[in-house]
């Protein structure tokens, strides 16, 4: 569980977003990033029970506060949020691992899933569902999945992809571009000692559907070149 102090923090420095004030008030920042190490710390434990994290650490999975703003229209120098990814070697593991994001105001969320993937792996995901839409279909259609990831984010093309029919039974899988799934929390769930159970369940029900997408982004075995 987070304090109510953290969350505050996020708030006053959303309503003060600039340099003057975080560093006037860095002291409530470090609490306040103390705070959310510890939940991080705690989460990696548990996921590492079922997922090969390797000696990934809670410094490896915590986004930093600080925005990039050299081509941002948007010149606020600060998140309004924590945020971290758990997947083997933190927020840089290049696999789809899973986004915990908290954030004042019911705006806090556990995600994962396919979002801006390369030219490649929309090719393998499209493939693979031309293939075997029945196993994707499996997982993210369970009523289980479902009622805990009720948001679906991401892009999806109106035409039809090239190659595909326009009449091909899985086409509203096929023009994803993006399929993202999301469980939002409340600021009372996460201030709840239920938190990292709750975050916990959310892991074990979408594993499968990342499991899918690292298979056939990462692990699958390239086919043989055969040459004629």
């Amino acid at each position: 569980m987070l304090t109510a102090n953290t969350l505050r923090f996020l708030v006053d420095l959303a309503e003060n977003n600039n340099r003057e004030w975080f560093q006037e008030n860095r002291k409530r920042y470090e609490e306040a990033k103390a705070d959310f190490t510890h939940l991080v710390s705690n989460l990696l434990k548990e996921i590492s029970q079922t997922e090969d994290l390797g000696n990934t650490e809670p410094k490896d999975c915590i986004f930093r506060i600080n925005r990039d703003i050299r081509f941002a229209k948007d010149k606020r120098p600060y998140k309004k949020n924590f945020s971290a990814a758990f997947g083997p070697g933190g927020r840089h593991s290049g696999r789809v691992d899973y986004y915990l994001h908290i954030q004042p105001g019911n705006e806090s969320f556990l995600g994962a899933g396919m979002w801006s993937p390369a030219a490649a792996q929309l090719a393998k995901y499209r493939q693979e569902v031309d293939y075997n839409a029945a196993e994707l279909k499996k997982i993210i259609h369970a009523e289980d999945f479902r009622t805990y990831f009720p948001e679906i984010h991401g892009e999806s093309i109106k035409t039809t992809p090239k190659g595909f029919s326009k009449d091909h039974p899985e086409i509203e899988l096929l023009r994803r571009k993006e399929l993202f799934f999301s469980h939002r929390f409340t600021d009372k769930e996460v201030l709840s000692k239920n938190l990292i159970p709750e975050v916990l369940k959310g892991v074990t029900l979408i594993k499968p559907y990342c499991d899918f997408l690292n298979y056939i982004f990462h692990d699958e075995p390239e086919a043989d070149t055969i040459i004629t």
